[in-house]
């Protein structure tokens, strides 16, 4: 690989954020229609759809460069939590949640496909989550974002209750 071949490198900064107790918050939805439906054993078309369609916009990669194999022990691990939002039937967005360490709960992916930003289901599938999440009354629920995510995603996961507890400036492939 050339110097022109290889992957030009970002600067990002990396936003880790933590909940370290349920918040006293609800929200209604903000419009009906929505549900949440838990993907057992997702197909990994499927996965890479949603993947993709939150995604694309905010460069996210990491489950992009994973081979077929790799993201299907990944997403059939039981103790990793595909939610599906939809919207009358139509899926609209979703959140992963690894649940590998029960004491320490993570966000892994989470967000809306483009042309539902904006109108509040965010927020509300947000709170939906971490009101799930914290059913199972673990110790610490965290998450990172970066400056390539949606411009008010760190916003929306202090409004919700997170608390940043560490920063990094990395450089990332675009």
């Amino acid at each position: 690989m050339t110097q022109a071949d290889s992957p030009k490198l970002h600067d990002v900064t990396v936003y880790y954020l933590e909940m370290l107790s349920r918040p006293e918050l609800s929200l209604e939805p903000p419009r009906d229609g929505l549900t949440v439906i838990h993907a057992v054993n997702p197909s990994v078309p499927y996965y890479r759809f949603l993947y993709n369609a939150v995604g694309e916009n905010y460069r996210w990669l990491s489950r992009r460069k994973l081979s077929d194999e790799e993201l299907t022990e990944i997403i059939h691990d039981p103790l990793d939590d595909v939610l599906v939002l939809h919207l009358d039937g139509t899926p609209i967005g979703f959140a992963e949640i690894c649940r590998r360490e029960p004491a320490n709960i993570e966000l892994v992916q989470f967000g809306l496909m483009p042309d539902w930003h904006g109108q509040g289901i965010g927020s509300w599938f947000l709170r939906w989550v971490i009101d799930k999440i914290w059913q199972g009354s673990p110790q610490r629920f965290w998450l990172h974002t970066c400056t390539f995510d949606h411009p008010a995603a760190l916003a929306m996961y202090q409004k919700a209750g997170f608390v940043l507890y560490d920063e990094k400036q990395i450089q990332r492939e675009y």
